[in-house]
């Protein structure tokens, strides 16, 4: 009998919030993680990739608006699980301080290559980032660059939900975005792009409009394999919430007639 590597311990982050940190060797120890961190499931989850990376200052407040009227609204009402890549920054961070500030209560979790993270007060050689403080949950997969916890995010999420929906929405990002957003494919899971928040995302939008532009070529693998659905930053976060929470509430069977497709 193969004994387990994982290794599980709590975190207190500066702010007197504590989480729970299990990290892993490999894929096969995942199920031994999400039970030692004791989530219930199947529910329902909602991947967030991405960054927010160059934005206006008008944009990057539209973004914050986003996130504490519209995407932690809509976890804590339904219950929902949400993923990330659990550093304090950019679209992690945003959700963070969402949850916080909505007072919310539903589970955060975070997931990092264990190479690239602070798991205490001091700095590493290798490491890069401090976890975001008010996650709830961290799980540090093996990898000593950015990218190598995509597939992770994915299957985590995929373990999580079990028949239960979900969906990756995607703002700003990368390549490690595109990663992310091609192991959320590889997943079936469907994608909510929010347009206008620069890069990858917006690439993804535009190519969606005109699939004639230069941006449609480059990513035409990655978009004849999954569902897309834009939405633009710019227009009230009450449509997304609206699409979101239906789209959530079909895949439950809770509406039996809904306009809603990707």
């Amino acid at each position: 009998m193969q004994l387990s590597r994982l290794s599980s311990f709590p975190i207190a982050f500066d702010n007197g919030k504590t989480a729970r940190i299990v990290r892993l060797q490999g894929r096969p120890e995942l199920p031994e993680a999400l039970a030692e961190l004791g989530l219930d499931t199947p529910r329902p989850v909602l991947v967030l990739v991405g960054g927010a990376s160059n934005l206006a200052e008008d944009d990057y407040r539209r973004l914050q608006t986003l996130f504490v009227e519209t995407l932690a609204p809509l976890a804590e009402a339904l219950g929902v699980v949400v993923i990330d890549g659990g550093t304090n920054a950019g679209v992690m961070q945003l959700m963070g301080q969402a949850r916080e500030q909505i007072g919310g209560t539903f589970p955060l979790m975070g997931v990092a290559p264990s190479g690239k993270v602070h798991v205490s007060s001091s700095r590493s050689s290798t490491a890069s980032q401090y976890l975001e403080p008010h996650h709830t949950h961290f799980i540090l997969v093996p990898g000593s660059k950015w990218g190598d916890e995509s597939h992770y995010i994915s299957e985590i999420a995929s373990l999580i939900a079990g028949e239960s929906p979900s969906v990756t929405v995607l703002i700003n990002g990368g390549q490690v975005s595109l990663q992310d957003v091609e192991s959320s494919i590889a997943e079936d899971r469907p994608v909510v792009v929010i347009a206008g928040t620069g890069r990858l995302a917006d690439d993804i939008a535009a190519a969606l409009r005109n699939p004639q532009s230069a941006a449609s070529n480059t990513l035409a693998p990655v978009l004849q394999r999954g569902r897309f659905q834009p939405f633009d930053l710019a227009q009230s976060g009450t449509q997304l919430h609206s699409f979101l929470q239906s789209y959530f509430r079909l895949q439950f069977g809770l509406l039996p007639h809904p306009n809603v497709t990707f």
